[in-house]
């Protein structure tokens, strides 16, 4: 900043440079926040679906008891080494209601009927029992299923919206997905006015050690990344739509730096002035 001002040239010629350096971070990040965001928030979400929606028993340590995905359910199992979707000597603890039922069994499998899961308990009994009368009864099994999983995997329509690509959003209206959207572009259009808002901060006196302009700029970038976070709460309920506060937010903004900009650079005008009449009296 020193040379660019001893030169004498005017701080918005320094913005082509700046820009020109900058353009390829800029598609990085509108990269990431339009297409590998969302890409790697649908993966994350398949797999936490595709963990909670596998069978009660595939989900359970051997030799421990664990609770079902629901709360109802406690099983106990000694799984066999040679295939992992069967286990020997089952233990279940079910409570459903008023009524409470232990069943065991020698062997367990699962078995997929549709969408649905089914674990088949071979060669077993179950005791059920119930909590307000205090009837007990014992039946014993040659072959029990046991619905466990209604479906596989979640459908599209399940997803949140930062798990949805960039073009479905476009497409729905909902304010969520407005919101999401919102939220990517003005990560875009963030970073660009960032870019601009360097440049003022970074102009100074170099004849004063002071570093204030840092100071600005790390709140500066604080405070605008969450007025971006305000405005995706904003658009999702309601309160505003998506044009209105990318205007708001980032227009303004840009105001704001095209603004410092005229400012620094008619200030360094009028603090070279009264140098220049000096030396020529």
């Amino acid at each position: 900043m020193t040379i660019w001002f001893a030169s004498g040239v005017g701080l918005t010629r320094f913005v082509r440079p700046v820009l020109r350096m900058g353009w390829p971070v800029l598609l990085v990040v509108a990269v990431l926040a339009l297409f590998v965001w969302p890409w790697v928030n649908q993966r994350s979400t398949e797999l936490k679906d595709r963990f909670e929606r596998r069978s009660d028993l595939s989900r359970v340590a051997p030799g421990q008891f664990q609770t079902s995905s629901d709360g109802r359910r406690t099983f106990f199992i000694e799984r066999d080494t040679e295939d992992a979707a069967i286990g020997r000597n089952v233990f279940i603890l079910s409570s459903s209601g008023d009524s409470e039922s232990v069943t065991s069994a020698r062997t367990g499998r699962i078995e997929l009927v549709g969408e649905d899961r089914f674990l088949t308990l071979d060669r077993g009994q179950r005791n059920e029992q119930d909590l307000k009368l205090g009837d007990k009864t014992l039946s014993r099994f040659e072959g029990y299923k046991v619905l466990v999983g209604e479906r596989v995997l979640s459908q599209m329509d399940d997803l949140p919206p930062k798990a949805r690509p960039t073009r479905e959003l476009l497409r729905l209206p909902s304010p969520k997905f407005q919101g999401e959207l919102a939220w990517r572009i003005g990560l875009v259009l963030g970073c660009a006015n960032l870019m601009l808002l360097a440049i003022p901060l970074s102009a100074s006196n170099p004849r004063r050690a002071s570093n204030w302009n840092l100071l600005f700029a790390l709140l500066g970038f604080v405070v605008y990344y969450n007025v971006i976070n305000l405005t995706q709460a904003w658009v999702a309920s309601g309160k505003t739509t998506m044009g209105a506060a990318l205007v708001g937010a980032h227009g303004g903004t840009f105001v704001l730096a095209v603004a410092m900009l005229w400012w620094r650079e008619q200030g360094n005008r009028l603090w070279h002035r009264p140098r220049r009449a000096g030396a020529a009296a």
